[in-house]
């Protein structure tokens, strides 16, 4: 007897047993043929918990890939439910929380899920109804429990900048903090500022260097080694679209130097140039490079020592702090002390009328050897802004549609070289000072292919003489 009863106790425990690991295997063998067999039961199931109302996988968590040990009780109808991967095949034995939860996705009506809370997930952060979040240049805001971004073209890219490092372009690419958050119409509006040549500039005859024709120019040339001390580093325009000013300031205070053989080496001042070249009001809002040449050669500039740049440049209040003066002489002197009280030298500089140089490779290195620096005004890609080291030139982006809207940028031009670029060739280029400080590019410079006008660097070369006309004795 008691062995019978032993006997029947064991063969139901083999077939709860049995049972269960029939009900696993069976997911995980065919669950095709499972489904099918058992169509019109499961349909009446995801029925059901399409109307129960708990929290599941929020209280089990999420399983990655397939697991099927990732299983909690789905009490109202009395079986499992599963939070794993394995659940996006739209599978009906899932728990009824998990795209809602696993996903951030509404699988049902929001008026059917008191489980989802108020608010909206990234990352895996809750974040408050109303809440906006900056995702680099766009601006998310968390409504109706779903984010809604903006869709503006960032200024960094990262993807861009992959693909520039994973090719064999010559030249590397990096993410700059600066420049994160904003725009690429950001970019362009601020970080540029130099308006489209104007006629009178393209119209200007060309002048070449009186070097002999037969001159033979060196591999590689820099400014500052032929004149140590008397060539000037780049400035830091930040968001003040003056590409205009500083450009002009910086060549002209390298030429003054130069053609006064180190009697006169102080940078000039950009802000001066911002702040007091008035026609038309453009300061920080960009300019033209033949109205600061005008300036320089009717007005005159101080020094950056004695006319620093503005914390903030776009501030309203940054009238003109100091005119010029004629002493009746043609020398201008300053009408008020600098506005750094530090700084007391307050000399008037001035420039001859700016000239054109040729757009010949030959001539524009002729010309910066023998009398220095020349300003340049480029065509920028929004690949530039990337720009850390190597020999640039424009990477056509698989998007290059979207970006066509080049803007006009200046540059200083200060020697030249010859090394081995993109596919291990050996190319020509131009190095360049730019306006974005020092931790950008090559401490502040950057090189561009010579001799095939890349982004359009070699079109209009400017130069003047320098013109120290106060009758101040240093």
């Amino acid at each position: 007897m008691w062995t019978g009863y032993k006997i029947l106790i064991l063969s139901y425990f083999t077939t709860e047993i049995w049972m269960e690991k029939q009900y696993f295997s069976q997911r995980e063998v065919d669950l095709g043929a499972y489904f099918a067999r058992n169509h019109n039961m499961l349909e009446g199931t995801r029925f059901k918990r399409a109307i129960f109302q708990g929290q599941y996988c929020r209280n089990f968590g999420c399983c990655e890939d397939r697991d099927d040990g990732c299983v909690t009780q789905f009490y109202e109808a009395n079986a499992l439910c599963y939070c794993d991967k394995f659940c996006e095949r739209e599978n009906s034995d899932c728990c009824p929380d998990y795209k809602s939860f696993c996903h951030e996705e509404k699988e049902w009506p929001a008026h059917t899920q008191p489980w989802y809370p108020e608010g909206c997930f990234r990352d895996g952060h809750h974040y408050d109804e109303g809440s906006v979040i900056k995702e680099n240049c766009n601006s998310c805001t968390c409504s109706g429990q779903q984010w809604k971004c903006s869709q503006h073209v960032c200024l960094v890219r990262p993807e861009l900048i992959e693909n520039i490092n994973k090719g064999d372009y010559g030249w590397t690419a990096q993410n700059y903090s600066q420049f994160w958050g904003m725009t690429l119409e950001d970019g362009f509006k601020h970080r540029l500022g130099t308006l489209p040549p104007s006629s009178t500039l393209l119209s200007m005859n060309e002048m070449t260097a009186s070097l002999p024709a037969t001159t033979d120019l060196p591999e590689i040339f820099v400014s500052s080694y032929k004149w140590p001390g008397w060539t000037h580093d780049p400035l830091d325009q930040k968001n003040c679209a003056a590409s205009w000013a500083f450009s002009t300031a910086s060549v002209a205070a390298d030429r003054i130097a130069i053609q006064s053989e180190g009697r006169y080496t102080a940078n000039l001042s950009p802000q001066n140039l911002i702040s007091c070249c008035a026609k038309n009001r453009h300061g920080c809002n960009s300019g033209s490079i033949d109205r600061a040449w005008w300036y320089l050669r009717k007005r005159g500039l101080v020094s950056h020592a004695c006319y620093p740049l503005f914390k903030d440049q776009n501030a309203t209040n940054n009238g003109c702090a100091m005119a010029s003066r004629s002493d009746g002489r043609g020398k201008r002197h300053a009408t008020k002390p600098c506005p750094n009280s530090i700084e007391k030298s307050n000399r008037i500089y001035q420039c001859s009328p700016p000239y054109r140089v040729s757009s010949n490779e030959t001539e524009i290195m002729k010309e910066i050897m023998q009398n220095g620096p020349v300003q340049a005004i480029m065509q920028v890609h929004e690949d530039f802004f990337h720009y850390k080291t190597g020999i640039y030139r424009h990477v056509t982006s698989t998007n290059e549609e979207k970006y066509q809207k080049l803007r006009t940028h200046a540059v200083k031009l200060v020697g030249w070289g010859t090394l081995r670029g993109a596919q291990r060739r050996k190319e020509k280029f131009w190095i360049a000072a730019n306006s974005w400080g020092k931790s950008w590019g090559e401490n502040g410079y950057f090189r561009i292919l010579r001799g095939v006008n890349e982004s359009d660097i070699e079109k209009l070369i400017i130069a003047a003489w320098g013109q120290p006309t106060s009758s101040d004795e240093p």
